[in-house]
């Protein structure tokens, strides 16, 4: 059974620096769930849109993509990216009401706004060490490598921005920031499980 006195822990993180495969193995080592793919699920569920939108949607926001949102909440008229983002806020702050690990969606932020006590990670790495990890995961399709991890390092920074209107990766934004490429997963682990039971 779960401590209930751990705190939800969020994680925020450079493509390709681990973020999954930290929060799996901090979650087995502390005993409380950890939500990254299920988000997908979860958001789906209540906000009516298809999994396969929610998945194409859910944390990226390019430039047009961008531009698009802007015009259409001007306009007062609904979108899909703050439709979405607000049910992804929804399970977010559902989630929160037991101890659990939360990765990406601006969770840090929502979770800062609603005042809900967290720890909060951020997971970067060196360009090599992600390209290698990129490689792995092989999510590129036919997209040189190179060229898809800074995409998508390009679309979680652009989303974060847009829905917190703060830079992506900021030390003041984060309880603890780790170079997983010069500590290792499993110290990072370490780490994170140490500090946030001492909270």
């Amino acid at each position: 059974m779960a401590d209930q006195t751990l705190p939800v822990i969020t994680i925020s993180r450079q493509y390709g620096a681990g973020g999954r495969s930290v929060a799996k193995k901090l979650s087995e080592r502390l005993g409380i769930p950890y939500y990254d793919v299920d988000f997908v699920r979860l958001t789906s569920k209540i906000s009516g849109y298809s999994e396969e939108e929610v998945r194409r949607e859910g944390e990226d926001l390019g430039g047009m993509a961008k531009f698009i949102n802007h015009f259409l909440t001007t306009a007062s008229f609904s979108n899909p990216y703050d439709e979405i983002f607000q049910a992804q806020k929804a399970v977010i702050l559902g989630l929160a009401e037991k101890p659990c690990i939360i990765v990406g969606r601006c969770s840090n932020f929502i979770l800062r706004e609603a005042k809900i006590p967290s720890f909060d990670v951020f997971l970067s790495g060196s360009r090599e060490f992600r390209l290698k990890r990129a490689a792995e995961l092989a999510e590129n399709g036919d997209t040189d490598l190179e060229k898809f991890v800074d995409r998508r390092d390009h679309l979680r920074s652009t989303y974060y921005k847009a829905y917190t209107m703060h830079d992506f990766g900021i030390a003041s934004d984060y309880s603890l920031c780790l170079d997983v490429s010069r500590f290792g997963i499993d110290k990072c682990v370490d780490l994170i499980a140490s500090l946030a039971t001492e909270q």
